[in-house]
């Protein structure tokens, strides 16, 4: 009786469980947390956004403009930090801004709210302005005339483009609106340690250290401080809203990734 052998049965692979509502929605939940905890930690210690609010850094920078602000260039301190917590004063690893270097702070008479401006004048410095001509430390910031500009906050408005030179050679160019104006002329002022004298590149538009706290900036503590406003990353034109989506692209030609002076 011949005797026949039966090869054994290939085994199926057991039927994967798919994944329960529960469980997918847990980890929806993780990878956005995980992206969010990335999110905070990023603006936290390197960069932040900003958005341009006025016209007093105009023309360099324009109401609109997006902005990178690099957090390790001056040290971190309470303004660095989302909410400006309570944390005890003073910088970690303090860098002191240069003079000329666009800075943004939170505003020393109301720290809600954050400001930008460019710093003229460093501790222990003496700051004066005689009619419209800023110099520090006796020595005047040279400038050169540019001929007429146009204020796009206000097209109205005469404006005149002045380029100021820095001692290290750097320059940026400002606008005058005449002579004879309210800030065109200032006492020299020192400058006390801890402290920064700013103004806006809008000279005849801009409430900066020329004018009291209340009003404008007062001198600014180093400490107030967020970070050093570095790239136009995007600008877009007056309208545009983040809940009005048809407006998203309606961006200013020729303001993409633009190296802030």
């Amino acid at each position: 009786m011949t005797q026949t052998s039966e090869l054994p049965s290939a085994e199926l692979p057991a039927a994967e469980t798919p994944p329960s509502a529960m469980a997918e929605a847990v980890d929806t939940v993780r990878t956005v947390g995980v992206a969010l905890l990335a999110a905070v930690a990023i603006q936290t210690v390197i960069f932040q956004p900003f958005t341009i609010p006025s016209a007093s850094m105009e023309p360099g920078l324009v109401v609109g403009d997006y902005l990178v602000v690099s957090k390790a260039a001056y040290g971190w301190s309470r303004a660095s930090m989302p909410f400006n917590p309570p944390l005890p004063s003073g910088r970690l690893f303090a860098h002191l801004p240069k003079r000329g270097d666009v800075v943004v702070f939170r505003r020393p008479s109301n720290p809600q709210e954050t400001w930008i401006k460019r710093v003229i004048g460093l501790p222990g410095d003496t700051v004066q302005v005689t009619d419209g001509v800023v110099s520090v430390n006796g020595v005047s910031i040279a400038q050169r005339a540019l001929g007429p500009g146009l204020d796009l906050d206000q097209p109205g408005r005469p404006v005149d483009q002045i380029e100021e030179r820095q001692a290290d050679g750097r320059t940026y160019v400002t606008f005058d609106g005449g002579q004879g104006l309210e800030g065109d002329t200032r006492p020299a002022q020192v400058v006390p340690e801890g402290q920064l004298f700013v103004m806006g590149d809008n000279r005849d538009n801009s409430l900066d250290s020329r004018w009291a706290p209340d009003i404008g900036v007062g001198l600014l503590p180093v400490t107030n401080v967020v970070g050093k406003a570095e790239v136009v990353v995007a600008s877009w034109k007056p309208g545009a809203a983040l809940w009005k989506p048809w407006t998203w692209f309606n961006l200013r030609s020729g303001r993409l990734m633009q190296k802030i002076r």
